[in-house]
């Protein structure tokens, strides 16, 4: 009976590291025996006992070691990652994109409506937290990879550090949209697959999915690439200012491929305040509301811009032009190809008649 103070980080950390010493021990046994059969056998048929589907621990380790640099951070993957905690939605979209399922022990913080196909998926995985877990919950879980959305799913004032996750033996990740190395484009969405991929070892389903994604966004961008560019303000939130999607996030480059244009593409950064003044200088066509589970609803948010007389000469206001977008569907992830159909018919509704 443990009796001393209660510390729990230190208690979640010997959970995990009792659980990994056990899985080594396992792992060697298994070696052995192995071993012991291939001399058993001797010059059996090679390969019979190997077959099987990508993503099994047999065939993946094949691919195996691999090294990813994520944000400054180098890691090197002796195996695939077994159990692994989502912190924001996106993350978890993708994963069930792959068919990653059944490693998936935990995920956090969902913000909008799951895409239909995963939503099946999506309530099979115990959800931790409704917002961003605490280190302790995650550490409950017993993961042995943390893949994180926002850059404040490793907040090292909540003691979710990187290094935190680390010194407990635990490998993390963070969407490359919070790198903040430079704009982020639709690249960076097929790259973040093919590496999830790579990490996971279902490289072939990675493809496969970017394939299907970047037909999706050329048939889209087809369809309205001779109608002219329409100026769209992203309105996420405020009133006293509006913060809103700035140039070097992926929401820019969807509204471009959409046939629009981000009349704030040149505010250097993902997302930033900008004064109403400004918006009505710029005299935006149409507004991008971001939908999320946040303060106010979508609904709210446009009985708001409607009201406010400063904004009344602004063309989108003047018209009601609206379009509705799930933040999820602007982030590097699964949802931003599908962003990019449903921008369009919003912005060229003749277009897709």
């Amino acid at each position: 009976m443990y009796d001393g103070p209660y510390r729990p980080h230190a208690l979640a950390q010997s959970r995990v590291r009792r659980r990994r010493f056990a899985t080594r021990r396992l792992t060697a046994a298994v070696v052995a025996l192995s071993a012991s059969l291939l001399l058993t056998v001797g010059c059996g048929p090679s390969g019979s006992d190997t077959a099987g589907a990508e993503g099994s621990r047999s065939s993946a380790a094949k691919g195996f070691p691999v090294t990813i640099d994520n944000c400054g951070v180098r890691t090197t993957y002796e195996r695939p990652p077994s159990r692994v905690v989502t912190i924001h939605q996106h993350p978890a979209e993708l994963l069930l994109s792959l068919g990653l399922k059944d490693r998936m022990v935990g995920t956090a913080f969902p913000d909008s409506a799951v895409l239909p196909g995963l939503r099946e998926d999506f309530r099979s995985v115990p959800q931790l937290a409704a917002k961003a877990p605490s280190f302790e919950k995650v550490l409950e879980a017993e993961p042995d990879f943390v893949y994180g959305g926002y850059s404040s799913a490793f907040d090292e004032k909540e003691g979710r550090s990187r290094k935190a996750f680390a010194d407990a033996g635990i490998d993390t990740y963070l969407n490359r949209e919070y790198c903040g190395e430079k704009n982020v484009t639709m690249e960076d969405t097929y790259a973040e697959i093919r590496t999830i991929g790579r990490i996971f070892g279902v490289s072939k389903r990675a493809d496969a999915l970017v394939s299907d994604l970047r037909r999706r966004v050329a048939k889209a961008s087809a369809a309205v690439r001779d109608a002219a560019d329409v100026p769209v303000f992203v309105y996420d939130s405020g009133d006293k200012s509006a913060f809103t999607a700035g140039g070097k996030g992926l929401g820019t480059q969807l509204i471009r491929l959409a046939g629009g244009r981000n009349v704030f593409a040149d505010l250097d950064d993902v997302f930033g305040d900008v004064s109403w003044e400004q918006v009505v200088d710029r005299r935006p066509e149409v507004i991008a509301i971001y939908d999320y589970a946040g303060d106010k609803s979508v609904a709210q948010k446009k009985r708001y811009l409607l009201a406010q007389p400063a904004l009344a000469d602004v063309p989108a206001i003047k018209h009601k032009r609206f379009v509705v977008l799930p933040l999820t569907a602007t982030l590097v992830g699964v949802r931003s190809a599908y962003a990019v159909e449903g921008l369009a018919r919003g912005l060229h509704p003749g277009s897709f008649a």
